[in-house]
């Protein structure tokens, strides 16, 4: 596992990142709330990074272009284009698997895949966005590593009907085959977050599907109860970093 030598300056990070790559890498997909809407407001991101979120050498970002970057917030700014992008669980996230693991982790890499206003349909094998996920977490590993999780929020689209919301379990589970298939990862984790919004009036069913899937390696954690924006459907700054930390967590069972 490589550490950095205590003497390099922060002056040597950027040119390090092309051989290092990333280790550890984690995909983030879904939509909104996994893209990051907390801070907007009125179509503005406020700017506000809180402690946890804060940029960290060892924390890499994949950016639209395929390449590795030191990651920062907006981590999904060049992935949900068509939408002003926030503060979103992803670095919350890897902070807290850094700080719990310590140097029994390497560098820890971030690939945003998430786009807001998506159903689970729009990810089925073989859509653009399906196809662009897989892709980007292929060409994550050009430099070497390891893909450790997916990491999934998304479903607020699916509430709005009730066959939609009826055909989300089998939607997700086909989607988590598929994507152990293609990434020649039969056991790859899977962690979902329970919902904690909807677009529609069928929240509880989609969460009742949610909770319902018992898979290997799938886990499920709950999003319900953190505070909302004024909206009622998207993620608080301050809630999108107590969700990232349950994400971390939860991928670190024994920590």
């Amino acid at each position: 596992m490589f550490k950095l030598i205590p003497w390099f300056s922060m002056l040597f990070v950027a040119d390090l990142i092309p051989v290092l790559g990333a280790k550890d890498i984690f995909i983030l997909a879904g939509q909104s709330n996994m893209a990051g809407r907390g801070g907007v407001n009125h179509g503005k991101w406020d700017g506000n990074v809180p402690p946890e979120c804060q940029p960290n050498p060892s924390i890499l970002r994949f950016t639209a272009n395929l390449a590795w970057e030191e990651a920062r917030e907006p981590l999904h700014a060049d992935i949900d284009v068509e939408h002003v992008c926030g503060i979103g669980p992803g670095m919350a996230f890897a902070n807290e698997i850094i700080r719990i693991h310590g140097s029994g982790i390497g560098v820890v890499g971030l690939v945003p895949c998430a786009i807001g206003g998506t159903s689970i349909s729009k990810w089925e094998k073989g859509s653009h966005l399906y196809n662009q996920m897989v892709m980007r977490a292929i060409k994550s590993l050009k430099d070497g590593g390891t893909i450790r999780a997916i990491l999934w929020y998304q479903g607020e689209s699916d509430t709005v009907t009730k066959l939609n919301a009826e055909a989300y379990r089998g939607k997700l589970v086909k989607l988590i085959q598929d994507l152990r298939f293609d990434l020649k990862l039969p056991s790859l984790p899977f962690i979902q977050v329970g919902l904690a919004s909807g677009e529609g009036k069928y929240v509880e069913t989609v969460r009742e599907a949610q909770m319902g899937i018992k898979m290997e390696n799938v886990k499920f954690v709950d999003a319900k109860g953190l505070p909302l924006k004024a909206d009622h459907l998207h993620l608080t700054t301050i809630s999108e970093v107590k969700l990232g930390l349950k994400l971390a967590r939860a991928f670190s069972p024994k920590h």
